[in-house]
Order: structure tokens, then sequence, then C-alpha cells
């Protein structure tokens, strides 16, 4: 009953539900499951943005100005900023609305930090979760914001409509850095900081690159220019978004997408529940730790130890 009160409260769009709904998937607490169920069947009428590149390269001061622009036209947005975590308490290290403070006083712009909780692309399943979760309380424009960690964001694309890779100037490993990955998941590509010497350079290796790889659906990824911090080219970018989002609705491609992004959700789905149920009776966690030491120690091996764990599961099972 308590799960259904919060559902409805969630597709009417009050944000304190929001937060609570977000809160319990993120914890995995009783009722997550209930929750995304029922939440499910809502989804899929917001356009999701993810902006991903490197360390510096202005990515929050172009999600704060992009939400900006998205608010000016009267659409309500949804921020999710998946920050770098702590190993050790797998809590996210940024706040909330330390980068966003103006926008963190509008009713119509929610903005939510979540840890990556030790996930190598950055992403939490639980971020997709939470980005279900905006699109079904109807904020129109969901902007999902990865930490700067190189290759293994590719892991954006899992969640976005609209991938979009953020470079600066006269930063060489960026371009090293599309060649070893991202430029496969980049749908749009911003050279950010355009005020700054070599951004003509940097466009030139960005296009002799992209003209080097043919995409599968065709599409051919347009170069915005931006000066974040003076809104310059937001408008650009904007329109840029909305032609890919256009191009999918006519590619045969965009199902095939959306394939496997929930052939992936089912995946990861299934192996956290399947962690969980071989974790899931108290002498599992102890034994665990025994053997945690004991290949710490080098008197196991780490496969051995996992085959133990998944021996005992079955027969509990």
């Amino acid at each position: 009953m308590e799960t259904q009160n919060l559902v409805e409260r969630v597709l009417a769009g009050e944000p304190r539900a929001v937060a609570r709904a977000i809160s319990v998937v993120e914890d995995g607490a009783r009722g997550a499951s209930e929750l995304m169920k029922a939440v499910f069947p809502h989804t899929g009428r917001g356009l999701v943005v993810g902006i991903t590149g490197s360390p510096g390269a202005g990515k929050s001061s172009l999600v704060d100005k992009l939400a900006g622009l998205y608010r000016a036209r009267g659409e309500r947005v949804g921020i999710v900023a998946v920050d770098p975590s702590s190993p050790f308490s797998g809590g996210a290290i940024l706040g909330d609305r330390i980068r966003m403070q103006a926008l963190g006083l509008d009713p119509g712009v929610f903005i939510r930090s979540m840890a990556t909780r030790g996930n190598l692309g950055g992403l939490a399943r639980a971020t997709v979760d939470a980005v279900a979760i905006l699109d079904a309380a109807g904020y129109g424009k969901v902007v999902v914001e990865t930490v700067g960690v190189g290759q293994d964001e590719v892991e954006i694309v899992k969640t976005a409509d609209v991938s979009v890779v953020v470079l600066v100037p006269g930063m060489g490993d960026d371009i090293q850095a599309i060649k070893a990955g991202i430029m496969e998941i980049g749908d749009v590509f911003v050279i950010n900081k355009a005020d700054r010497d070599g951004v003509l350079r940097t466009e030139k290796e960005l296009e002799a690159l992209l003209s080097l790889a043919e995409r599968p659906d065709g599409w051919s990824p347009p170069i915005v220019k931006t000066v974040a911090t003076e809104n310059k080219g937001l408008e650009e970018l904007a329109v840029a978004v909305e032609s890919y989002r256009e191009f999918q609705r006519g590619s045969a491609g965009a199902h095939t997408r959306r394939g496997a992004v929930a052939r992936w959700r089912i995946l990861e789905l299934l192996r956290e529940r399947l962690l969980a149920r071989a974790l899931e009776a108290d002498s599992a966690r102890d034994r665990l730790e025994t053997l945690a030491l004991e290949v710490a120690e080098k008197r196991r091996d780490p496969y051995s130890a996992v085959e133990e764990l998944l021996a005992a599961s079955d027969r509990r099972s």
C-alpha cells in the first residue's frame, strides 16, 4: 500500500516523492522491485541526454547552462550527476547543489548526485532506475552527467537517448580517449571552452577521426563549439540533440539500440539478484570475509573461493 501511494505521488510529479523513490532503488530497499514495476509502463516520454567526457572539460557548466535553456522553454528538467565514489563508504563525494546552486532553487529542476558504487563504467545500475523515475514523473528532459574516467564511460550509452561527448581545445588526451572507444558512443560532439587557442586544430582532428568511422545507423555526429560559461553555442547544442532524436524516430537502428539497452538492464538486474542470493545467508557473508583474508594472504586463489560460495548457494537452494 505504501509503495502504491509513493508511485501515485511520483506520477503526479511530486519532488519529495521522486527523491524518496530514487533513494529506495539506490539503497535496494524493500519494495524497490515493485516500485520499478509500477513506474516502468509510464516511462519513454522524456528525452534522456547523456553528457560525458574527460575531467576538466566543463561538463558541469554545460549541464547547468543546457538545463537553464530547457527551463527557459518551460520544460521540467531532471539532472542526475554520477559522481566519483569512495570505495570504502560507497557514497557520493560531491554534493547535489554545490555546482548548480541557482538551478537547485528552481522548483522545475530536480538534481540528484549518485555514487558510481564501484561500477567501472561510471554508472550505477540504480542510475538507470533514477532516470526512469524522473521520466515517469514528467521531467521532459533528463540530463545524466558522468564522472570523467575515459574509455569506461561507454556505459552512458546504456541510459541515454542521445550521448554528448565533451572535449576542450589543447588536450591531446581527449582525442586519444576517443580513439580508445568513446567515439563509438558519441551522437553529438561538443568542443567546450571554444574561446581557447587550438579549437580549430581539435575540430579538424575530430572531423578526421569521424570520417574514418561509419556508424551502423548512418548518422554523422555533428560537432558543436560552445563556451558554456558565456552561454555561447547552447542553442546549437540543443538543436543538435533534437536532430539526433528526430533521426532516431525514422531509423531502424533505433529499435536495435533500445533492444541492446533492454538486454543490458536485464543482465545487470540478473547479476545483482544472483549476487544477493549467493550472499543472503549470514554464514555466506562470514565465509566471504574468511575467503577474502585467505586470498589476500595467498593461501587460496579467488577462483576457487568463488566456486565455494556458489556451491554453498546451490546447496541452500
